[in-house]
């Protein structure tokens, strides 16, 4: 899963990086309205975190352009203004959620995730074969085995979960569970790609996690 955060406080920003980065999430940082805009608009995100006071354009502004291209990503205003009318302006402006500062990290991960289960649809569960990822426990299994996942490769099953037979490239995947600052051209990937294949395909004849040779790699079932 892969969140923007637009929010100039650099103290602040830091704070929710970290937190989202220790849930498996990947995250990249705007501290402008500018730069929060173009980031939006030139990547795929999950969920976009937006702070209203940004500095060069305002976050319910860079809100409505966004809207106004089409971009559907669900969006959380951060706001240190707790009047009814700035919360109303930031839902009308296309928000779908709001947050007041000072906030507990713990309310904040629990909206996020409630608008990525309403962009799922209420599901919980990404489910493959007999493979299965619960997301309110981030607890794999597969069969009846249960699968220990370290933080990274939990990231990586869920994409990979999210987008079955389909082959996903190197860059793709270091955009998503890594950063866009990632470089992808380390073998980084192809390690944690083995280590959650070892986990996923190592005691089960039927392989899942297939590589897509000189291109990156696919959840599919074997023929």
């Amino acid at each position: 899963m892969r969140i923007l955060v637009a929010e100039d406080e650099k103290k602040v920003a830091g704070f929710i990086k970290k937190g989202f980065e220790e849930e498996s999430y990947a995250v990249d940082v705007a501290y402008d309205g500018v730069e929060g805009e173009y980031l939006a608009s030139t990547n795929d995100y999950d969920v976009i975190i937006m702070d209203i006071m940004l500095p060069k354009k305002n976050g319910i502004e860079v809100i409505k352009d966004l809207r106004t291209r089409d971009i559907k990503t669900p969006i959380l205003l951060l706001t240190a203004r707790d009047t009814i009318e700035d919360k109303v302006r930031g839902l009308d402006s296309g928000a779908d959620d709001y947050l007041s500062k000072p906030f507990a990290f713990e309310e904040l991960l629990a909206r996020v995730r409630a608008l990525l289960r309403r962009k799922d649809f209420g599901v919980t569960e990404l489910k493959f074969a007999d493979l299965v990822l619960d997301q309110a426990t981030r607890k794999a299994k597969r069969g009846d085995k249960t699968i220990d996942l370290t933080s990274k490769e939990y990231g990586l099953l869920e994409y990979f979960l999210r987008n079955p037979n389909k082959v996903l490239t190197r860059t793709m995947i270091a955009e998503h569970v890594w950063d866009y600052t990632f470089d992808s051209d380390t073998n980084v990937i192809d390690v944690y790609v083995n280590h959650l294949r070892s986990k996923v395909d190592k005691d089960f004849p039927k392989k899942l996690i297939h590589t897509a040779r000189g291109i990156g790699y696919i959840l599919r079932e074997e023929e």
